[in-house]
């Protein structure tokens, strides 16, 4: 067990970190600077990986009726860890999220980790806008690293994973997005811890999944599988839908696999799950 690394809350990330990366994981409550000087002091960590996070219970919509609890829990907690981190001489590994940007599929290339043209549009969006802008300036002087992660599709069936939520909802949309393979997204951890890697990364698969492609992969394996092709404006919902690049990650030397290469893998391992 690495027992110099500490996972930080044990949601569907924290619990995939824990298992592949075989370190401690402590799931408590902070609500202040004491709670985390607490755990620092209970675990001696010389890693920490903040994997705390509120995405609503149902989706990001519910953070709209919880802004104190996504308020605390998207952009309080990881300033707080950042201070313990300071002050303790430990790397601050936080992960964020690619969905805080605008995006215009006609105009706009893949969106590099500098990008400023953030989306305001949810408040989950901007609780998490707030914690990055936060870090990576503090990034700049002390060992922090943000790998920022987007739609997680796992080889496993889990409430969190697209693939499960694509699968119970039957109605996809028809744009190209960009997603983080799992299993990949533990790899390129596992890499950037490694070479002790600062700042923002986005930790996302190469290209754009296709919604459809992917349940026309899960339908060969599942014939009686039925799925309709609806616009996105008929959904009527505030959403981000872009691609990110991997350009900067790929300059350290990991390889990033195109997402469309890992559907038919990821859909055997599901359904073996």
């Amino acid at each position: 067990m690495h027992n110099n690394i500490l996972i930080l809350g044990e949601g569907f990330i924290g619990q995939r970190l824990q298992k592949e990366l075989d370190c401690r994981i402590d799931g408590s409550m902070i609500n202040y600077f004491s709670d985390a000087e607490k755990l620092v002091k209970k675990y001696n960590p010389k890693i920490i990986i903040n994997c705390i996070g509120i995405t609503g219970r149902r989706n990001v919509d519910d953070c709209e009726l919880e802004k104190d609890t996504t308020l605390l829990a998207n952009s309080f907690v990881p300033v707080i860890l950042a201070e313990i981190c300071l002050r303790n001489n430990i790397k601050l590994v936080h992960i964020s999220s690619g969905c805080i940007f605008n995006y215009d599929y006609r105009k706009n290339k893949p969106i590099k980790e500098d990008s400023r043209d953030y989306f305001f549009g949810l408040f989950y969006s901007r609780s998490k806008i707030y914690a990055e802008r936060a870090l990576e300036a503090l990034a700049r002087d002390y060992n922090i690293l943000i790998p920022r992660i987007r739609i997680p599709l796992l080889n496993a069936k889990h409430p969190k994973n697209v693939l499960d939520k694509l699968i119970k909802y039957k109605k996809v949309i028809d744009i190209p997005n960009s997603v983080t393979y799992i299993p990949d997204f533990v790899n390129a951890v596992k890499h950037l811890l490694k070479i002790d890697a600062k700042g923002v990364y986005n930790v996302v698969n190469k290209g754009g999944l296709r919604y459809p492609e992917l349940m026309k992969v899960y339908q060969r394996y599942v014939p009686g599988f039925k799925f309709k092709v609806v616009a996105l404006k008929k959904l009527g919902l505030a959403r981000t839908n872009l691609i990110l690049s991997t350009t900067k990650l790929e300059k350290t030397g990991f390889k990033t696999r195109n997402i469309n290469s890992v559907l038919e893998e990821c859909v055997k391992e599901y359904l073996k799950s």
